[in-house]
C-alpha cells in the first residue's frame, strides 16, 4: 500500500541522513577543526553509501559551515569557532535532479526533433547564441541555459512538459550551485556549448534518434563531471 502523502513529504533526504552520519563520525573519531576527513572513497566505504550521496552530503555540510572542501586537497573540519547553523532547504540533491532530467529530457528532445517548427528551432538557436555570448557572465549564462532547455520543451509541443522542465530547473538550489562552483571550468563551459550545438543540430534536422542520443550524452557528461574525484 502506498505511503500517505505527508509521510513522503517528511521522509528525510538521503544527503541529510548521510551528512548527519558524517557529523557523528567527526565527533566519534575526534577529528578536530582544521584536520582532514578520510578520502571520499574511504569515507563512502566506511559509511556504506555511494560516492554521489557522499558528495551531496559533504556539499550540504560545507554550506552549513561544518566542513571546508579544498579542491585537490580534500575535505577538512571547519576551523570557524562557531559553525553556521543554516542548512540547505530540503529538496532533491543534484544527482537526483540529474537522474530525473535524464529520464525526462532525453525523450523531450526526441519529441522536439519530431515536432519542432522553424520558429521553435529559431528559439533554441537564440538561447544557444545567448549562452555563447555570455560565457563570462554567470547569471546571464545560466538564464540562457534555462531558456535553451525550456525552448526544447516548447518545441516538443506539449505544454505539460514545459511545466515539468520548469519544475526540474527550480530544483537547482544551493547544493547544485555549490557543486558547480567546485567543478565549473572553462573546459566544462566549452563542452556544454558543444553539447547544446549537437542537440540543436539534431532537432533542426528532425533526427529523433540523434536528439535523444545528444541529450543523453550531455546529461551523462555533466553527471560524470560532478562525480569525478
Amino acid at each position: 500500500m502506498p505511503a500517505p502523502p505527508d509521510a513522503i513529504a517528511t521522509e528525510p533526504r538521503l544527503y541529510r541522513v548521510v551528512s548527519s552520519r558524517i557529523e557523528a563520525l567527526i565527533r566519534e573519531e575526534n577529528i578536530k577543526p582544521g584536520e582532514r576527513l578520510p578520502a571520499e572513497r574511504d569515507l563512502a566505504t566506511k559509511l556504506g553509501v555511494s560516492r554521489t550521496s557522499l558528495r551531496e552530503a559533504l556539499i550540504a555540510l560545507e554550506l552549513g559551515g561544518v566542513v571546508e572542501v579544498r579542491g585537490g586537497s580534500g575535505v577538512y573540519v571547519s576551523e570557524q569557532a562557531a559553525p553556521k547553523t543554516a542548512r540547505p532547504a530540503a529538496g532533491p540533491g543534484p544527482f537526483e535532479v540529474l537522474a530525473a532530467r535524464r529520464v525526462i529530457e532525453v525523450e523531450v528532445a526526441a519529441l522536439a526533433a519530431k515536432n519542432a517548427t522553424p520558429a521553435a528551432v529559431d528559439a533554441i538557436l537564440v538561447a544557444v547564441e545567448q549562452m555563447e555570448q555570455n560565457q563570462d557572465n554567470q547569471g546571464e549564462n545560466e538564464s540562457a541555459d534555462r531558456d535553451f532547455h525550456l525552448a526544447i520543451a516548447r518545441a516538443a509541443g506539449n505544454s505539460a512538459l514545459v511545466g515539468v522542465i520548469e519544475y526540474l530547473w527550480a530544483q537547482r538550489g544551493s547544493l547544485w550551485h555549490k557543486l558547480t562552483e567546485h567543478f565549473q571550468t572553462e573546459e566544462l563551459r566549452q563542452l556544454t556549448l558543444l553539447d547544446h550545438r549537437a542537440i540543436l543540430a539534431a532537432i533542426a534536422s528532425h533526427d529523433v534518434a540523434g536528439a535523444r542520443s545528444a541529450m543523453r550524452a550531455h546529461l551523462d557528461r555533466v553527471t560524470r563531471t560532478f562525480s569525478r574525484g
